[in-house]
């Protein structure tokens, strides 16, 4: 998350700006015992008592622990009715997930609660492990200890802990993002990963979560409250490399969804090897002649070549060419064919802060909109799954019929009201 990585430049100027970094409902407050918060209910009304809050059994070392359902769940999903039009299903999803000493992780927990938002984090594996502890990560294809977004300090690591633990106490999914971040074009690069490789690098990731209280000595702390064996089920690779050969691993895992394809567009997914493929998007960049991916290094390797340090005089400008181009992003879906909107971003002050500024800017302009009514789902990309999974296949594959910006002909009624499935797009869904 400190340290940049990046992929060359695809059509900057030209298309769309693909360069990549991958560094790094309602929600409501935790209590501080270890145990998951209760998702309401939980005082008496009309006379009838508490319930009792769950009690957390410690899984292994006793660094996560099994508390019960996770809280502040969405209902469960149901299909589209014929006729109904689809909701509009909005992501925000952070790489690396470790809190720095910026204060951004609790900035953006406080945002999302405030407006009954979900979110994703993907957790960098070695976000947990102290760096006195480096040699017990064996990262396939580098030196054993090596990574190139560095380990966190004592404090950091600790900071990180809490806010992971608020997360999902709060209704956010943790995913991950893997350990080291080797992108590039070197041998090490996780591009040049083999299906036993990534299989390696995700049990050393689980490692370190399931283990931190081991691997740190630290028994005055809290419990991360989840089976990560459960509840890990997708994740984001480094700069957006490696899927293909991650997916086979992923499959064999049971992970449901990866947010690693370099780059996509707003129209609705599909699976790949029978995981859903969930991609960063091509996005309207205003002024531009060219769209950019809908993350906030995309922004800067734009805006600033790549430079996080550009000439403050810059920053008004940039800050609000990056907002808006979120914001069009989503009103371009929305008004046309609902296809989700992905948004992927670090917890990094470049360019003096002014992505995390223009995250918050969007993220609050879609949340004003949801809440004067409009059929707006800011969720995780877990809970956006568990709505694909319970719709029924020939509604999908017209849904992806859709192209960017195309709105159903003769409006949602008809659109989805007509059962039949569209020929030649049914092997799009095949796993």
């Amino acid at each position: 998350m400190r340290a940049l990585s990046r992929r060359g430049m695809l059509g900057l100027g030209a298309g769309a700006a693909a360069v990549s970094l991958a560094g790094c409902g309602g929600l409501t407050g935790s209590d501080d015992s270890g145990h998951a918060a209760g998702s309401g209910g939980d005082s008496a009304q009309g006379g009838s008592k508490p319930k009792p809050k769950p009690t957390a059994r410690p899984i292994g070392d006793g660094s996560t622990a099994h508390t019960g359902k996770q809280p502040h769940q969405p209902a469960g999903p149901e299909p589209l009715e014929p006729g109904q039009t689809p909701p509009q299903f909005v992501v925000f999803s952070w790489d690396g997930a470790g809190e720095v000493g910026n204060g951004l992780f609790p900035r953006f927990l406080d945002l999302a609660k405030e407006h009954g938002a979900a979110m994703t984090f993907f957790l960098s594996g070695l976000y947990l492990l102290p760096e006195s502890k480096k040699r017990l990560y064996n990262p396939p294809n580098n030196p054993r200890g090596a990574s190139d977004i560095g380990y966190l300090t004592d404090g950091h690591v600790k900071d990180t802990l809490k806010n992971v633990r608020r997360a999902w106490l709060e209704g956010h999914e943790i995913g991950t993002h893997f350990n080291g971040h080797f992108c590039g074009e070197s041998h090490g690069s996780v591009k040049n990963w083999t299906p036993a490789q990534w299989r390696s690098e995700i049990d050393q990731a689980k490692s370190f979560v399931k283990e931190w209280r081991t691997n740190t000595g630290w028994t005055d702390l809290p419990s991360l409250p989840f089976d990560y064996d459960k509840e890990l089920v997708g994740g984001r690779t480094p700069c957006l490399l490696g899927q293909d050969n991650l997916l086979p691993t992923a499959r064999e895992l049971g992970w449901r969804y990866d947010a690693s394809s370099p780059g996509g567009l707003q129209v609705w997914p599909a699976k790949k090897q029978g995981i859903w493929d969930l991609p960063l998007q091509q996005i309207p960049f205003p002024g531009r002649g060219f769209e950019v991916l809908s993350m906030d290094y995309n922004m800067l390797a734009n805006q600033s070549l790549a430079t996080t340090k550009a000439p403050a005089h810059n920053y008004p400008g940039w800050r609000r060419q990056s907002a808006q181009a979120y914001i069009q992003g989503f009103k371009r879906a929305y008004e046309t064919n609902r296809a989700p909107f992905f948004i992927g971003n670090h917890f990094e002050q470049w360019n003096g802060g002014i992505y995390m500024d223009a995250v918050e800017e969007a993220f609050k302009y879609i949340a004003r909109e949801k809440e004067k009514g409009a059929d707006v789902r800011l969720v995780s990309f877990r809970q956006f799954t568990d709505w694909l999974d319970v719709q029924k296949p020939e509604v999908l594959d017209k849904l992806r019929t859709l192209g960017v910006g195309q709105q159903p002909a003769g409006g949602w009624r008809e659109f989805t009201g007509k059962a039949s499935t569209p020929s030649g797009d049914a092997s799009q869904n095949a796993a």
